[in-house]
């Protein structure tokens, strides 16, 4: 749900606060992009989660449990890397461009009922 104009003006205000208050801690929330490694990372993890279902599948079909277990293990470890990974590239994004907020047109049925919704809401609040 997009934020009110009363929320986006209270956010900024919140920012510029930050800001003045901390510039040190501000500026790192304000990163270029994604970390170096950050591709390096999804690569590894895409790696270690076929690696663990091979040792799954190996453990399973060799009747031997413990193989299965560390197969499991690992592709619980590559899918949380590989998660990991991806939820950081939008953060950083979004860190850069501060106060902006991307403006998409509305199509889809929920969105039209969610926007009716929010017009009802702020019209109950007048």
């Amino acid at each position: 749900m997009p934020l009110s104009e009363h929320e986006q003006r209270l956010l900024e205000q919140m920012e510029r606060a930050l800001y003045a208050e901390d510039p040190k801690f501000a500026s790192s929330l304000r990163s270029a992009g994604p970390r170096p490694g950050s591709r390096r990372k999804a690569a590894v993890g895409v790696l270690t989660a076929l690696v663990g279902f091979g040792l799954l599948i190996t453990g399973a079909a060799t009747s031997l449990v413990v193989v299965g277990v560390l197969g499991f293990l690992a592709m619980l470890l590559g899918t949380f890397l590989v998660v990991t990974t991806m939820r950081a590239r939008p953060e950083a994004e979004t860190a850069a461009k501060p106060g902006k907020a991307a403006k998409t047109p509305r199509t889809g049925f929920m969105d039209r009922v969610e926007e009716r919704f929010r017009q009802r809401r702020e019209g109950d609040d007048l």
